[in-house]
């Protein structure tokens, strides 16, 4: 680590920011000075594990620390308000996803960042992880020829009865808005932007207020068609979760290896060796931090986050209304172009 490593805090002390912990222990540019959560043995817990300062209150961090960034990790109805009081005392902010539970929460996200010229991005850790990057690339190629459908799928059986994940009013919703928040930033990241949208529900076995497992239906702007499966209460086995299909050949992103293979070949060609969840938080603490220092661009934008949410939010409104939903893409430009002053710039 070097001697000017931007100095960072976390707010929630749940599994994620464990997850958090071990990646900064690899960074070089950063380090977890303090974390914070309501809960002061939780707090004190992780603390004492990456040997930092530790509150009951991100208010009493945010005074008794001196602090570059945060990454927030707390439950999602609470990223909007520990986001703007962050970024409202010009500290930069790295917000696990779902970045907000409603359109408007978010667009006062990004406009506070704006405002205060500080750097805001969401957590959306599959974009980091170096198979999807490598994939990206080989559709990018053209060597599968044009793109005609993406398939994704996120499942597991969890048993979600006794966690915030399922209470609505903390969580925004069900498995749409937890695991399906990433399926939408990989549907973005490969397709672009999305017109619109289609979501059925599955039958909820663990019988809680929310979704339990629901099939996603998307068509592109530019008339991709793709689907993702997301269930806390089936687990589909599937060694990829990630299929993209050309006109050309395939592309499979897996959990242990990642492979493509053109119409052309009967043969498959590896090309990576598999998902690693803290090489992908520690690259995205990277990109954030290059971003802080002016060294590069944010690799997910305050315009991506908040598409995330605009996308989701639609997603919500086809499953109310069991029809296709158009998604809302109209406002004005954001952050982007607008550099940082100076004196943020150079920490």
């Amino acid at each position: 680590m070097n001697d000017d490593a931007l100095r960072f805090g976390i707010i929630g002390a749940g599994g994620i920011a464990r997850s958090y912990g071990l990646a900064f222990a690899e960074c070089q540019d950063a380090r977890l000075v303090a974390v914070a959560d309501v809960r002061p043995e939780a707090a004190q817990a992780l603390a004492e594990v990456f040997g930092c300062k530790h509150f009951s209150s991100y208010e009493d961090m945010a005074e008794k620390t001196a602090l570059d960034a945060v990454v927030v990790c707390s439950p999602p109805a609470t990223h909007a308000a520990a986001s703007i009081y962050f970024l409202e005392r010009r500290m930069h902010v790295l917000c696990e996803k779902p970045f907000s539970v409603d359109v408007e929460s978010a667009k006062r996200m990004v406009d506070t960042a704006r405002r205060m010229r500080t750097r805001l991005t969401m957590a959306s850790k599959f974009r980091f992880a170096e198979d999807v990057i490598r994939a990206r690339s080989i559709v990018v190629s053209g060597i599968l020829g044009e793109i005609v459908l993406f398939e994704n799928a996120f499942t597991s059986r969890i048993d979600m009865s006794t966690r915030w994940n399922s209470d609505p009013e903390i969580s925004g919703g069900g498995v749409l808005i937890d695991n399906g928040t990433h399926a939408v930033d990989l549907m973005r990241y490969f397709l672009g932007p999305l017109a619109e949208v289609q979501v059925v529900e599955g039958k909820r076995i663990q019988k809680l207020p929310v979704e339990d497992t629901v099939r996603i239906f998307v068509r592109s702007v530019s008339g991709v068609m793709g689907s993702s499966d997301l269930s806390w209460s089936i687990d589909k086995e599937l060694d990829s979760y990630l299929m993209i299909y050309g006109s050309h050949g395939t592309v499979s992103v897996g959990w242990k290896e990642s492979k493509y293979r053109q119409s052309s070949s009967r043969e498959w060609i590896s090309f990576g060796k598999g998902y690693d969840k803290i090489q992908a938080f520690r690259r995205q603490i990277e990109n954030f931090c290059r971003a802080i220092r002016g060294e590069d661009k944010l690799v997910i934008t305050p315009e991506d986050a908040l598409a995330s949410v605009e996308v989701v939010a639609a997603a919500y409104n086809a499953l109310r209304r069991s029809q296709w939903t158009a998604v809302d893409h109209r406002r004005e430009p954001l952050l982007e172009g607008i550099k940082l002053e100076p004196a943020i710039a150079a920490l």
